[in-house]
Order: structure tokens, then C-alpha cells, then sequence
């Protein structure tokens, strides 16, 4: 099992769970975070970090793209180990449907 970040951190990406991460196993994107799933070790302490509810256990329901996004973009963007701004407006997109149809991008973060 690995842990899996999710749709509903686009456009949110606040980054609670990368503080308390024992392993730095987050990378950047220009507007979500990923999980490298190879170095995950499930500990799970980043799960309830999450205000937006954006991180899963891979065994919770029908996850397989959301691995697959995590594995493949964990291996595109930089790594991040502390907490960063939030984006200003990320309180707009909290609970807007579709995020990743209308918003995902493949470009890398900041951190790199």
C-alpha cells in the first residue's frame, strides 16, 4: 500500500501533509502535489494533514489513475520538504467538481 494524492488537491495544494512527511516523498507541481509511491512508507501521518481531504490510502477505492499520475509526475518534479504558500485563491476551488479536467497542470513547482 501506498498513499495517493488526489484531485481535490489541485488548485488547493496547501501543503500540511509535506511538514510532517518522514520520508520527503512529496513533489511539486505548479498547482498540486504528488506522493512518489516507491518511497512512500505508508506511515500515513500526512492522510489527516490534509484539510481538503486530497490524500488516500492506493487500497481505497478505484485509485489506479491517481497512482499512476503520482508515480509519473513524483518522477517529473522537484522535491519538496517544507510547507510553501498556499495559493492565494485556493479557497475558491475547495469544493469546485471536475478539477482535473479544467485545471490539472503537468508543469513542475516552484521548488525545483
Amino acid at each position: 500500500m501506498t498513499y495517493v494524492v488526489i484531485e481535490s488537491c489541485i488548485k488547493c495544494k496547501l501543503m500540511d501533509c509535506v511538514e510532517v512527511c518522514p520520508v520527503d516523498c512529496f513533489y511539486e507541481g505548479v498547482n498540486m502535489l504528488v506522493i512518489h509511491p516507491d518511497e512512500c512508507i505508508d506511515c500515513g501521518v500526512c492522510e489527516p494533514e490534509c484539510p481538503v481531504e486530497a490524500i488516500l490510502p492506493d487500497s481505497e477505492g478505484d485509485l489506479d489513475q491517481w497512482l499512476k499520475l503520482n508515480a509519473e509526475y513524483a518522477e517529473k518534479w522537484p522535491n519538496i520538504t517544507r510547507k510553501g504558500e498556499a495559493p492565494a485563491d485556493s479557497d475558491d476551488f475547495r469544493d469546485v467538481a471536475g478539477k482535473f479536467e479544467k485545471y490539472f497542470s503537468p508543469d513542475p513547482g516552484d521548488s525545483g
